[in-house]
C-alpha cells in the first residue's frame, strides 16, 4: 500500500477476488484468515459490496460473488474490442481472410470483434456475436489448449468444417491477460491452411494481449 492508495478499497477488491476464485464462496471467518483482518472488518465489506450487489450471502452465510458483477463485465467487452480491432485489421489484410477476437462466455466461445478482409474476391461471412461451444471451432479449442496447457504456449489450433462447411479456422489463444480469456483467429475458405496463417495468428494474438495489459 501507498499513499495514494486506499486499504478499504483494496480489501474489498481482494474480497472479490477470492470469491471469483472458488465455486462454493467463502465464510466471514475464512475471508478474515486470507485477507489477515479481524471479522468486524469482514462483516463491514461484505455488507458495502452486498449493497451494490457484487457479492450475496447465501441461507449458510457463505459469500459469493453476485449478479452485480454482470453489469460490470458486459462493459469488458466494448474495450476489448477496441484494444483488438488494429492487429485484426492488419491480420484479416495481410491473410485475405476474415479476423475475428473470440472470449469465452459460460460455455460458448463468443465472437466479440470481427475484421473482413478489403481486398478479396470472397470470403467467409462472420458476424460479431456468433457463438459455438468451445470444443468445436479452431477459436474455442485454441482456448481450451490454454486452459489445459496453462504453463505453455500451445501456439496456434486448425481446424477444418467443423463450424461451417468448407471452411478452415486458424486460432491462438491470448496468454497473459488477466481476467480475460479468449482467443484470436481466422476462417478462410481453403483445403489446406498454409503454414503461414498459423504463425500469422499467433504473432497477432500476442499483439492483443499486449495491447490489453
Amino acid at each position: 500500500m501507498t499513499a495514494e492508495t486506499s486499504q478499504t478499497l483494496d480489501r474489498g477488491l481482494r474480497v472479490l477476488k477470492l470469491l471469483a476464485d472458488t465455486d462454493h464462496g467463502l465464510t466471514v471467518t475464512e475471508l478474515s484468515l486470507r485477507l489477515g483482518v479481524n471479522r468486524t472488518v469482514v462483516y463491514r465489506l461484505l455488507a458495502t459490496l452486498e449493497q451494490h450487489a457484487l457479492i450475496r450471502r447465501d441461507l449458510g452465510g457463505r459469500a459469493r460473488v453476485g449478479l452485480g458483477v454482470l453489469g460490470l463485465g458486459r462493459q469488458v467487452h466494448p474495450l476489448v474490442r477496441e484494444a483488438a480491432m488494429p492487429a485484426l485489421r492488419s491480420l484479416a489484410e495481410d491473410i485475405g481472410a476474415t479476423a475475428h477476437l473470440t472470449l469465452v462466455d459460460g460455455a460458448d466461445a463468443l465472437a466479440v470483434a470481427v475484421v473482413e478482409p478489403t481486398w478479396t474476391d470472397y470470403h467467409v461471412a462472420y458476424r460479431a456475436g456468433f457463438r459455438h461451444p468451445l470444443d468445436r471451432g479452431a477459436a474455442g479449442k485454441a482456448i481450451l489448449a490454454a486452459r489445459q496447457h496453462p504453463m505453455t504456449d500451445p501456439g496456434y489450433i486448425l481446424t477444418h468444417g467443423e463450424l461451417e462447411a468448407g471452411a478452415c479456422g486458424a486460432a491462438a489463444p491470448l496468454l497473459g491477460v488477466t481476467g480475460v480469456e479468449g482467443s484470436v483467429g481466422v476462417v478462410m475458405l481453403a483445403d489446406v491452411v498454409p503454414e503461414r496463417v498459423g504463425e500469422r495468428v499467433v504473432e497477432a494474438a500476442r499483439e492483443v494481449a499486449e495491447a490489453l495489459r
